[in-house]
């Protein structure tokens, strides 16, 4: 049952600050009840009792906190169709993409539960003393990685599931034993309470302390800026806007204490056709251009916006094949209005750009509905018009004209950091792509061979992150396991007793995590 409250802690309260409405992307009509807008104090509650809870929590064992995740997992299940259909009323995206988005985010929840078990994030480290070294001896040295502490995570507009109240930032937290105070996005607050009650019922389960978790909605700014700016809180997770993530970024800079803000912002994710793949097979690349730009209405981050293509043999039948796919598509409800209004005003500068050519628009649609858009220009213009870099979120994509290989590489040069760049390669293009790709891993932070960067795999190996703007910190990823590293920080023993060491780096190893060991002499 959805109430409209806030969840703080253990406990449940109406917000005192305004309203918020979920509204039904596909009609723009309210959904009832209307949400309550968390006050100052309500905020400080919340960050008050994590701050409480975590050193409680960040002592649990592997196993009492991937206990905690799998049961979040099957609470999230145990919605079934309640949470499936509100999420559906409140984003306009279709059952089954929300219930593949599900289970997206109970698997990461089970990723990270065999995280902890398995215990290498802890990466314990143990110098044994060498008391006998000359001309020095060495005290024993033992490390391990804990929690930062209370961590603040910001719900994602365009992944109400996977990226939001028990997404990616919530799941990597609670494992790395840090406490989460969630700020539900305006977009989804049904589907955000439903979520983050299935979280709440966990926590209790596994008798953890109350404040190892809290969720709360903003009917303004100034209590997400406070969120950001609280004391107590230690890190950020942030999925959106590059506007809104540089201002947390300075928000956190200004703290007497500064704190990482892990911010996944901005890409255009290009996509580069070589030369021997685009003679091949320009007009099937150009099919499936359009399938991956127009998935879930182009409201994804690694949505392909940039073309890099060198005027050869194919690139017309590229376009062609682009040119009627794109017409033949039906418009599509996006996610908000201000999403849509987004996206409308970033279509309208490419159509009235001076350098910039129409190649086709999808078919027109009724109200919240994005037109998809296919549009050229030449790589001298892109050079010469920074904004042509500008994210349009949704479906649209720019092709750059080159004339050559060596105006290709000038292209890539110029750009931003980027989440994915993808290369469309036969083997008589692998020569070019040996000497682009040092190049290119200094721009992106996955590259991707005959795809697109659309469908990021829950895994050991996926790197969701990149230079920025594409992120805030090009070091890390907000999917797949190496998320945890982003709340974890070591903290060395030196030369402690026996009995007052932390089970994990002790000889003893009750907990069975692996530990790097010296001997010592």
């Amino acid at each position: 049952m959805i109430t409209g409250e806030l969840l703080i802690g253990g406990s449940t309260r109406r917000g005192s600050d305004g309203e918020i409405w979920g509204i039904e992307a596909a009609s723009g009509r309210r959904l009832e009840p209307s949400f309550g807008g968390a006050a100052l104090e309500d905020l400080e509650q919340a960050c008050l009792i994590a701050d409480q809870a975590f050193d409680t929590f960040r002592r649990t064992s592997p196993e009492e906190r991937a206990m905690l995740l799998e049961k979040i997992g099957s609470n999230i299940l145990d919605l079934g169709d309640e949470l499936i259909d509100r999420c559906v009323a409140e984003t306009g995206l279709p059952r089954i993409r929300i219930e593949g988005e599900r289970s997206r985010t109970v698997g990461q929840l089970q990723l990270f539960a065999s995280v902890v078990r398995e215990g290498a994030f802890l990466d314990v480290r143990i110098d044994k003393a060498m008391p006998s070294r000359k001309p020095q001896p060495r005290a024993d040295l033992r490390l391990t990685n804990i929690g930062v502490g209370p961590v603040g995570v910001f719900g994602a507009s365009n992944f109400p599931l996977a990226f939001s109240v028990a997404g990616g930032d919530t799941a990597s937290a609670l494992a790395a034993g840090c406490p989460v105070i969630v700020k539900a996005h305006s977009a989804h607050p049904g589907t955000s309470e439903l979520v983050g009650r299935a979280v709440q019922s966990a926590v209790r389960a596994c008798e953890l302390p109350e404040g190892t978790f809290s969720l709360i909605f903003d009917s303004k700014r100034a209590v997400s800026q406070a969120l950001v700016a609280n004391p107590r809180i230690k890190a950020i997770g942030f999925t959106g806007s590059r506007g809104a993530g540089v201002a947390f970024m300075q928000i956190a800079a200004r703290r007497p204490e500064p704190i990482p803000v892990y911010a996944e912002m901005s890409s255009i994710n290009p996509v580069i056709l070589f030369p021997s793949a685009l003679a091949a097979r320009g007009a099937e690349i150009g099919s499936q251009l359009v399938a991956a730009l127009t998935l879930g209405a182009g409201q994804f981050c690694t949505n392909p916006g940039l073309i890099l293509a060198v005027n050869s043999e194919g690139y017309d039948s590229f376009v062609t094949a682009a040119r009627e796919a794109i017409s033949a598509t039906t418009a599509a409800t996006m996610l908000t209005p201000a999403i849509h209004k987004a996206y409308r005003s970033g279509v309208d500068q490419l159509v009235s750009h001076q350098s910039v050519t129409t190649v086709a628009r999808g078919r027109a649609g009724g109200e919240n509905q994005a037109q998809a858009g296919i549009f050229e220009t030449t790589a001298g213009a892109f050079l010469s018009h920074r904004e042509l870099q500008d994210e349009v979120f949704g479906a649209a994509t720019l092709i750059v004209r080159c004339d050559d290989a060596k105006e290709l590489r000038e292209v890539v040069e110029h750009l931003e950091g980027q989440l994915t760049i993808a290369l469309h390669i036969d083997q008589g293009d692998y020569m070019f792509a040996r000497e682009l790709t040092p190049l290119l891993e200094r721009k992106a932070g996955r590259l991707i061979v005959n795809g697109f960067g659309t469908g990021v795999e829950v895994s050991h190996a996926m790197v969701h992150g990149g230079p920025f703007p594409a992120t805030s910190d090009v070091r890390t990823t907000s999917v797949g396991s190496l998320a945890i590293e982003r709340f974890l920080r070591p903290v060395c023993y030196q030369a402690f007793p026996p009995e007052l060491l932390p089970c994990a780096v002790s000889d003893a190893n009750a907990w069975g995590v692996p530990q790097r060991t010296d001997p010592g002499t």
